[in-house]
């Protein structure tokens, strides 16, 4: 009877470890992949803010400024 329980514990304990291991990998690569798809979301957004028409404007209107004080 002890021999048996014994081994009934190691494979418990085999099992919890495995399974274990088994979720973190998945919750790393789901956290990895939000990760992705929100730094896309603020790339896209970003890049769309500085190639709209009034940014253009606000970048060439501060340059040609500091063109001016340089000479």
């Amino acid at each position: 009877m002890r021999v048996i329980r014994a081994r009934l514990v190691k494979v418990l304990r085999l099992l919890e470890r495995r399974l274990r291991g088994t979720r973190d990998r998945g919750a790393a690569t789901a956290e990895y992949a939000v990760v992705l798809v929100a730094a896309t979301a603020f790339g896209t957004a970003l890049f769309k803010i500085v190639t709209s028409q009034e940014v253009r404007n606000l970048l060439l209107t501060i340059l040609k400024k500091g063109l001016q004080l340089g000479g």
